[in-house]
């Protein structure tokens, strides 16, 4: 089968999820800078997810530059994938608008873990059908970030019941880890194509 359509339907699929962050937004009722200030959680824990959407979005693009064709099998690790970040704004707008309470911040680093395993399983799946030979296998290599992106998400939903804000600095810790470009990839894209 080809890629083309997985590729379109997983993009529309992160575009609806952000358009249902952003819509689930409140307007502040008052006209001054006093009357956002209650948003500020609420902003800052959108901010993080449009972050993680983002980075998600953008390593499936890559995934999928280095992949031929996919089969019913990858459909459905990548299915399990967008149904972790379809979750997204429902974790985010409850942590937020409960100003990071311990419970909230556990929840949200269930799903982003959730998300991660999947997204791992994607790896897997398409390394499986393409060979320990193919371009995508050797791309993506030992995946060290993404493994320890697991460790410290794990580590972060253990202490977001005691330590909630020092989780949510873990869970900014790994969008860092990951807004800083991969270029394995498009490196091995580059030299397959000379």
């Amino acid at each position: 089968m080809s890629k083309g359509r997985m590729e379109a339907f997983s993009d529309g699929v992160l575009a609806i999820i952000i358009t249902i962050m952003v819509l689930e937004m409140k307007v502040p009722h008052g006209i001054d800078f006093e009357s956002l200030r209650p948003l500020i959680p609420v902003l800052l824990s959108y901010i993080l997810s449009f972050v993680f959407l983002g980075i998600y979005w953008n390593n499936h693009h890559h995934l999928l530059q280095a992949v031929r064709k996919v089969n019913g099998r990858i459909l459905w690790a990548n299915l399990h994938l967008l149904f972790w970040l379809s979750l997204i704004p429902f974790v985010t707008r409850w942590m937020g608008e409960n100003n990071f309470a311990s419970l909230t911040v556990a929840l949200y680093g269930i799903v982003l873990l959730s998300a991660a395993v999947a997204y791992f399983i994607l790896t897997l799946t398409l390394i499986s059908h393409h060979g320990k030979d193919s371009v995508i296998a050797t791309a993506l290599g030992k995946d060290f970030k993404g493994k320890i992106s697991v460790v410290i998400y794990a580590v972060a939903i253990l202490l977001s019941f005691e330590f909630p804000l020092i989780a949510c600095l873990l869970y900014v810790v790994v969008a860092i880890m990951w807004l800083i470009p991969d270029k394995r990839i498009e490196r091995i894209l580059l030299e397959q194509s000379y």
